[in-house]
């Protein structure tokens, strides 16, 4: 069975961990970058808002900011891609994957309450996804996802393209045109049967792809 590094704080991470073993994947949740490397992947969760000054800008609204964070999931992602092993982002791990490779961010979307969650719900919008991409072979062209944020994607990051856009332009997902690297702005590990929420498309084919990114290797 493939083990998947979750690069976040104990306590914090059960989503992720239960969504990797509905995928038929384990788990090891760890921030030691030298701990983590043995692993078959990475996975980089969602969290608060990454430090400014990672992409060159003074804070204009980021928030929830833990700079100790940013280092060793930065120092853990470093890891994986000199290997060339699979990556999952989800929400911060979206937006860190962007900062990694150079991109910056939004800090506070114009749009941002179209994103966020009210009352603990995550809010859903559709979102549009392009051709050619792994996402499209999950979703098609369309797919309805869940929401929790108030940053975005600005300028993307050297070799990554935009995967999936929200109505408002805002980048939901993007792929490594070379690496096996895939980031997504929405939860997948709370788009699963039972989940209090709106409906939305099943999370389920995002981590089923990780796996199979996995066993490419």
């Amino acid at each position: 069975m493939y083990t998947v590094a979750v690069a976040g704080l104990p306590g914090r991470t059960d989503n992720y961990t239960a969504a990797l073993r509905r995928a038929g994947m384990d788990s090891v949740v760890t921030l030691d970058a030298s701990r983590a490397a043995r692993c078959d992947g990475l996975l980089l969760p969602g969290g608060g808002d990454i430090h400014p000054s990672r992409f060159g800008q003074e804070n204009a609204g980021s928030r929830d900011i833990d700079e100790a964070l940013d280092q060793a999931q930065l120092a853990v992602l470093d890891a994986f891609v000199r290997e060339e092993k699979p990556v999952l982002g989800i929400c911060r791990g979206h937006q860190l994957v962007n900062v990694y490779f150079g991109g910056d961010l939004i800090q506070d979307l114009p749009t941002a309450s179209d994103h966020m969650a009210r009352e603990r719900v995550d809010s859903v919008h559709p979102v549009r996804v392009e051709p050619g991409t792994a996402l499209y072979g999950l979703y098609g062209p369309d797919a309805a996802v869940n929401s929790s944020h108030h940053q975005g994607l600005g300028r993307l990051g050297a070799g990554l393209r935009a995967a999936a856009f929200a109505p408002d332009g805002v980048i939901e997902a993007a792929e490594h045109r070379r690496l096996p690297i895939l980031a997504v702005q929405f939860h997948p590990e709370r788009m699963v049967p039972g989940r209090d929420r709106p409906a939305t498309a099943e999370g389920a084919p995002v981590f089923a792809l990780f796996r199979r990114m996995l066993g490419g290797r």
